[in-house]
């Protein structure tokens, strides 16, 4: 199988930190959970998560968890640099560990911080994906960057904003 038709089975995430997000952890999840589950039902079997704390953890949770019913599902695990989460503490430690422990694959996609490294990780998450997942809270960032990058490489998008969810399917 070649990259191309690869790519047409990938699934990436983007979202905002907890910090940063209005709505309650749980429903973010319920939300996250049904995206998931819609694009399985597409023939979605890889996901793509930044590795970031909030939106990006919570998604490759809900994936590896998946996993015990759909084994055919593969994880990567995009993180923007080594040792990007070593100064993490807690529970969110706990978390980037796991998802280190429990993903198919690491990519390390540059290999030391830079000014750019989280926009070169996302890019190279939305260039090995055909849709993406995201949950935006209207500001400017590194989430709306990502959406911006993905609608111009015309990959499916499912985003919830405002409210609601928006979807832009691509054909190809």
């Amino acid at each position: 199988m070649t990259e191309e038709e690869r790519r047409l089975h990938r699934c990436c995430f983007t979202g905002h930190r907890p910090e940063k997000l209005k709505e309650p952890e749980e429903e973010i999840k319920v939300w996250l959970e049904k995206q998931i589950d819609r694009a399985i039902e597409d023939g979605f079997t890889t996901f793509i998560s930044g590795c970031a704390m909030g939106v990006d953890l919570w998604a490759a949770r809900i994936v590896t968890c998946r996993k015990m019913y759909y084994p055919n599902l593969h994880l990567i695990a995009a993180t923007p640099w080594p040792g990007f989460a070593a100064r993490w503490k807690g529970e969110w430690k706990d978390r980037y560990d796991s998802l280190m422990y429990e993903a198919d694959l690491v990519v390390n996609v540059c290999d030391h911080y830079h000014a750019g490294v989280f926009q070169q990780r996302n890019e190279w998450m939305v260039n090995h994906s055909n849709r993406l997942i995201g949950y935006y809270n209207g500001t400017p960032g590194g989430t709306k960057n990502t959406i911006d990058y993905a609608r111009k490489k015309m990959i499916d998008i499912v985003v919830w904003q405002d409210e609601e969810t928006l979807y832009s399917d691509f054909c190809r």
